[in-house]
């Protein structure tokens, strides 16, 4: 059967991020794909000029509607924006029994910022207890708790076992902004943290690799897959994606990954 995954997200009109790669993510990795927007961007590859969030309200009422008539097998929580948006989304998946895959989107690949300071503490004390699975990278996961951003993976595995006792089920902390040849992330759960390893393709179209590797993550959790299994093959999916980056042509600056890469 093929699951509904659900991507709560922003929109970015350049098609490498938000919405745009979840529902690309999504079907390639054997998903249907469903959306609801919290916000609109003026963005592409080399930033983002503009960002309007979208009313609470109808953000809400976007998440009740898809529930009120369709099966949810899994949700990706990306952009969010603003506390009150949190809040919304908090209350629309109350209730909800299909696995959540939480990315704290908070600033863009150029630097932009995308959730407001003052939502940090909201998105912690309200869905971070609500995940199965939060993704961070390490500036990310060094905002949510406060600290400067990970060096190692030592630190890196520290940061992640405080994250979890945060309320989510696990943790996947993303090594991407290591240096070195590798790009090695950590699943922390409480039965420990596992080391997944992955090579670092020297390229600069990297737009939307969280996105899209959340939004894989999401579906394959929906298709059933166990954790590790599910991490595992999302984030092979995603080097692909990445190695098979510079066959497209889009923009002058941090292009999108190939999803849909042979």
């Amino acid at each position: 059967m093929i699951p509904n995954i659900l991507s709560i997200a922003g929109s970015d009109p350049s098609g490498g991020a938000g919405i745009q790669a979840d529902i690309k993510a999504i079907s390639a990795r054997g998903g249907y794909a469903m959306a609801a927007i919290t916000g609109l961007t003026a963005q592409n590859t080399r930033g983002v000029q503009a960002v309007s969030l979208v009313d609470p309200a109808l953000v809400e009422a976007q998440i009740a509607s898809i529930r009120a008539d369709i099966r949810i097998d899994a949700v990706k929580i990306g952009m969010l924006g603003s506390a009150d948006i949190i809040a919304a989304v908090a209350r629309a998946l109350a209730g909800l029994e299909a696995p959540v895959v939480l990315d704290p989107v908070m600033v863009a690949k150029g630097g932009d910022r995308l959730l407001e300071a003052a939502a940090v503490a909201a998105l912690r004390g309200t869905l971070l207890p609500m995940a199965g699975l939060l993704t961070p990278n390490l500036p990310e996961a060094a905002d949510l708790l406060g600290e400067r951003q990970a060096a190692d993976p030592e630190t890196m595995a520290d940061q992640g076992r405080r994250l979890l006792a945060l309320g989510p089920r696990a943790v996947l902390m993303k090594g991407g902004h290591l240096g070195g040849a590798g790009s090695p992330d950590l699943l922390v759960t409480p039965s420990g943290v596992i080391r997944l390893d992955g090579p670092r393709h020297a390229t600069a179209n990297t737009h939307g690799t969280g996105c899209s590797l959340s939004a894989a993550l999401a579906c394959e959790l929906g298709h059933g897959r166990r954790l590790e299994e599910a991490v595992r093959r999302a984030k092979d999916w995603l080097g692909d994606a990445i190695a098979g980056a510079d066959r497209l042509a889009v923009g002058g600056g941090h292009g999108p990954v190939n999803h849909f890469h042979l």
